[in-house]
């Protein structure tokens, strides 16, 4: 049985995480529950969580020299880069600062870590046209969220290098699925959109805004493929010091997105065209070749995903219906 850390545990991709560890192994999860739920997480003796940030020096020494890890993920983040560009000396203290800590921390005390995944984004790519991204494609980050992942991406890949701390990164597409929270600024379009649909489905006046034309592509990779990849890469000896695309090597448009959910759920979502944000990006497609190597799959493509996803979204909104 390992011991395994997770900040930013209670959101969804960390509580996802901890579900799925924590059946077979200890976990601890720290998270300030800004962004994510206890409600995520199942109840486990194999479960502990700390409330608290990962910026809070004093807690985050007593977790790292109080217990020994087997693998620690490094999840927390501000993942919004409207937030980022809106607060920046606020989201790099999350987003940058601490990593850097927990990178020191992990050196002076953690020294049986089998590894110490830290969890990156596309957004580092910026808007270099050529498509798919590889891991060694052009860096043009145009956002402080963008320029926080990267330089701590680097700061983690490095320590491998020079103080031989088992360390890799992954670069998260778009993920999607259940327990994203809707109402979260942070949240996945995908996750937005289903709220929409829901609403639409009570008969509630409801439309999604599209920030542009709607032409904009994504590659969006469901929850569980995530879950997959990260296992692997953590448990994998030739992932060591390396960063990793996790995606599913197709793209979508938005259009075509909402689509194919309207034809899942029968129903057609209003949509207010808006202008473009600064700082999104117009398309984004993964290269995945190099995270196969290490025996990653995708299981899902954007159909069987959705289907899935609503699948889940219909069964919990029925459920919420028979609690009231």
């Amino acid at each position: 049985m390992n011991n395994i850390l997770i900040t930013g545990g209670a959101g969804f991709i960390g509580s996802t995480l901890a579900n799925f560890y924590s059946k077979d192994h200890k976990v601890t999860v720290i998270d300030d529950l800004s962004m994510g739920s206890k409600s995520n997480l199942e109840t486990t003796a194999n479960l502990c969580f700390i409330e608290g940030s990962v910026t809070d020096h004093e807690l985050m020494t007593e977790v790292l020299t109080q217990t020994q890890f087997d693998y620690i993920f490094h999840l927390a983040a501000i993942a919004s880069v409207a937030d980022s560009v809106a607060r920046p000396l606020e989201t790099h203290q999350i987003n940058f600062d601490s990593v850097f800590q927990l990178l020191e921390l992990v050196r002076n005390n953690q020294f049986g870590l089998k590894r110490l995944l830290f969890a990156s984004s596309a957004a580092v790519y910026g808007d270099e046209p050529t498509l798919p991204k590889q891991e060694e494609s052009v860096i043009r980050p145009l956002t402080p969220y963008a320029i926080d992942k990267f330089a701590a991406e680097k700061y983690v890949v490095d320590y491998y290098h020079l103080y031989d701390i088992p360390t890799s990164a992954v670069r998260f597409f778009n993920v999607y699925g259940p327990k994203q929270n809707p109402e979260s600024p942070y949240s996945g379009v995908i996750s937005i959109m289903m709220d929409r649909y829901k609403k639409l489905l009570n008969k509630e006046a409801t439309t999604f805004t599209m920030f542009g034309d709607g032409t904009q592509s994504r590659d969006f990779v469901f929850i569980e493929d995530v879950i997959q990849a990260l296992n692997l890469i953590a448990t994998s000896q030739d992932s060591l010091g390396e960063v990793y695309n996790i995606g599913t090597g197709e793209a979508i448009d938005l259009n075509k997105l909402v689509s194919t959910i309207n034809d899942l759920l029968e129903v057609d979502l209003p949509i207010c065209y808006e202008e473009e944000r600064s700082g999104d990006i117009k398309h984004s497609l993964a290269d995945i070749s190099k995270v196969k190597a290490v025996g990653y799959q995708p299981k899902y493509n954007i159909k069987s995903g959705l289907e899935k996803y609503v699948s889940y979204e219909l069964a919990n909104r029925d459920k919420e219906g028979l609690d009231n």
